[in-house]
């Protein structure tokens, strides 16, 4: 079946067309071209690529942890509400057999579809980090790191699990970083006491970037460029980031913007409480609290956020005075980049599956297709 879109303005990776159509057949985008001459309706004010949020750990009241097969069919439908057609279910630092279940959860997903955002893969949130900047991971699970355990789990998740995320100062994260990019999963780094030169040696063994820059990280100093130094200048490194104004105050996402806007990557890093009104929730296995949004420890530390990616792109530009193309592609191309699949999704382009958003000018949600269809939302 063959759709037609019309729109004032449709993204693609060179720019904004005005007044042109995508046709989409067989869940591809067979062509762009300008609207006919005479024909005044409009599907939408801007199309654009679906998001892709390759940093979600939970929302809409469940967990990407739980022991329970509709979770991810419920967190799909959540995410293809704020634009979201691809995504990455996260995991958290927890006893090694409940990270297994998960990832087997991911995996199935991954092979069998459903409705909603598509499952790209799994990303592995610990348990391979440091105790400094620990954030609300429980220390007493962190692990050494072992690459024959590594070679098991991408095992479990057949072959699905996409992201690890570990602290480069660890002993043997040199060579389970190369190890790891030799298994084709991407490594990015976090939740760490990383100096500036121990991170760029893990990104000269081949690590892709940093976890929630800024957060849980050594932070930038004029004498000491800790972590965050080194991903802001360092050009190979991708840095995720939590544009909510509370993980990140808006003048310093700036600063990451004009150091790195071409390699920034918005995450919602959300967590069950996502969508949710305020109270006690929990994750890793410890009770938070939400109040206004904002999820805090019992400690007053963050703890995941509520954010929603469609927000994170609003926020960058109202709030950062990004332009609407570059804050789009940071939630879209940049993460497609990232994974290695901009082939495929992040963009429109002739050839491409038709994952795509009807935005207003506001940049506020009007419609989502995911393979060329509307999820039931």
């Amino acid at each position: 079946m063959t759709t037609l879109l019309r729109a004032r303005r449709v993204l693609t990776e060179h720019g904004w067309l005005d007044d042109h159509q995508l046709r989409i057949d067989n869940e591809t985008i067979v062509a762009i071209e300008p609207i006919p001459v005479g024909i005044m309706a409009r599907d939408a004010e801007l199309l654009s690529p679906a998001y892709i949020d390759i940093h979600v750990h939970g929302g809409d009241g469940v967990d990407v942890m739980d022991d329970d097969p509709g979770v991810l069919d419920r967190l799909a439908l959540h995410k293809a509400r704020e634009g979201v057609g691809g995504w990455l279910p996260t995991t958290v630092t927890a006893p090694l057999a409940n990270i297994e279940q998960a990832l087997r959860r991911i995996a199935q997903r991954y092979y069998h579809g459903g409705s909603g955002a598509r499952v790209l893969g799994s990303y592995l949130e610990g348990p391979y980090f440091t105790s400094q900047n620990k954030g609300a991971h429980p220390p007493e699970l962190f692990r050494e790191l072992n690459i024959a355990e590594l070679d098991r789990l991408i095992e479990i998740s057949q072959n699905t699990l996409r992201v690890v995320a570990l602290a480069p100062e660890k002993p043997a994260a040199l060579e389970t970083i190369k190890h790891l990019k030799n298994r084709d999963v991407r490594v990015m780094l976090g939740h760490s006491a990383a100096s500036f030169e121990q991170t760029l040696q893990a990104i000269d063994a081949g690590a892709d970037g940093l976890v929630h820059c800024f957060n849980g990280m050594t932070g930038l100093h004029h004498r000491n460029p800790g972590m965050v130094g080194a991903g802001l200048t360092d050009k190979r490194a991708w840095l995720e980031l939590i544009a909510d104004e509370h993980h990140v105050h808006p003048a310093v996402m700036n600063i990451c913007c004009s150091c790195a806007k071409s390699r920034t990557l918005l995450i919602t890093d959300a967590m069950s409480a996502a969508g949710m009104p305020d109270g006690d929730y929990s994750i890793c296995g410890y009770q938070v609290t939400m109040h206004n949004g904002i999820v805090r420890t019992e400690s007053g530390g963050l703890a995941g956020s509520t954010l929603t990616l469609d927000a994170a792109v609003r926020n960058m530009v109202n709030h950062v005075g990004v332009c609407a193309e570059d804050a789009i592609h940071m939630a879209s191309l940049h993460p497609a980049k990232m994974l290695g699949l901009d082939k495929e999704l992040g963009s429109l382009a002739v050839g491409k599956r038709a994952n795509l958003i009807a935005l207003n000018s506001q940049l506020l949600l009007q419609n989502i297709w995911v393979n060329g269809q509307p999820p039931p939302l």
